[in-house]
C-alpha cells in the first residue's frame, strides 16, 4: 500500500462524507487514520485491461460475486442502488449500498444505506503512465462494532484485508477471466510464520468462482 499514486503529502484532511473519499480538489489525500470507531483501508494494483473496462466490471454490480470473497448475490434495487448478501457457514449478513459519485471509466463512489454493515468507498480508475494498463485505488471504511465483528467472523479475515485481497481477485479476474487458487494445493511444511500468516490473512478463505461460477 505504499506509493499510491504519488499521494500528496500537503493535500487537505477529507472530512467525514457520505462516501470514503480518495480524491479532494483533484488531488490525492492521505489516507485517513482509523477512528471515530472506523476503520479505513486504501490499496492499489497495476491491472492490463483499459480503464473503461474495468470501469464495466466494477459497474455491474450483480457481478460482484465473481470476484468478492463470500458475497453470494448482489440484486439491483435501481440504477443507483442494490442489495448485498454474504453467506458463509451458514451465517448471513445483509445490506443496502447506493452508488453516489459515477464518473464513467474514471471512478464510483458507494456508500451503505442500510442493514448489517456500515461502509463506503471509492474506485479510481487512471491509466498507467506510458499505457501500460490501468491503476486502481481502492479505499473503503467500515464501522467496527458488532457488525464489523461478524463481517470478519463469516469472510474469514478482517474487513483491511478482505478489501487488499478482493482487489487482488478483481485484478486477476479483469486479465485472465479466472481467480488464482490456493486451497488445496501441495506444498511442504510452511513452518511457524507459514502458518500464523495463514492464521491473520485468512489464506483457507475460499476464493470467489471467477466466470466460470465454481468457488473452490
Amino acid at each position: 500500500m505504499s506509493n499510491v499514486l504519488n499521494e500528496k503529502p500537503n493535500a487537505e484532511y477529507v472530512p467525514e462524507s457520505p462516501s470514503a473519499e480518495i480524491l479532494l480538489n483533484g488531488r490525492y489525500v492521505p489516507v485517513p487514520e482509523d477512528s471515530d470507531g472506523k476503520i479505513r483501508v486504501r490499496t492499489t494494483a497495476l491491472i492490463q485491461v483499459e480503464a473503461e473496462a474495468l470501469y464495466a466490471i466494477w459497474r455491474n454490480v450483480e457481478a460482484a460475486p465473481q470476484w468478492q470473497e463470500q458475497v453470494t448475490r448482489v440484486t439491483s434495487t435501481g440504477a443507483t442502488t442494490s442489495h448485498w448478501v454474504m453467506e458463509s457457514n451458514e451465517k448471513r449478513i445483509e445490506w443496502d449500498s447506493e452508488v453516489m459519485i459515477d464518473e464513467p471509466g474514471k471512478r464510483i463512489a458507494w456508500r451503505s444505506t442500510g442493514g448489517d454493515s456500515d461502509n463506503a468507498g471509492e474506485v479510481i480508475f487512471e491509466k498507467a503512465p506510458g499505457g501500460r494498463g490501468t491503476m486502481v485505488t481502492a479505499l473503503q471504511e467500515f464501522r467496527m462494532g458488532k457488525i464489523a465483528s461478524v463481517w470478519e467472523t463469516l469472510v474469514g479475515r478482517n474487513p483491511k484485508q478482505a478489501v487488499i485481497e478482493n482487489l487482488r481477485h478483481f485484478k486477476a479476474l479483469a486479465e485472465t477471466g479466472e481467480i488464482p487458487r490456493t486451497q488445496g494445493q501441495p506444498h511442504g511444511d510452511r513452518g511457524v510464520i507459514g502458518k500464523v500468516k495463514e492464521s491473520v490473512y485468512g489464506e483457507k478463505t475460499k476464493a470467489p468462482p471467477g466466470v466460470n461460477g465454481v468457488a473452490s
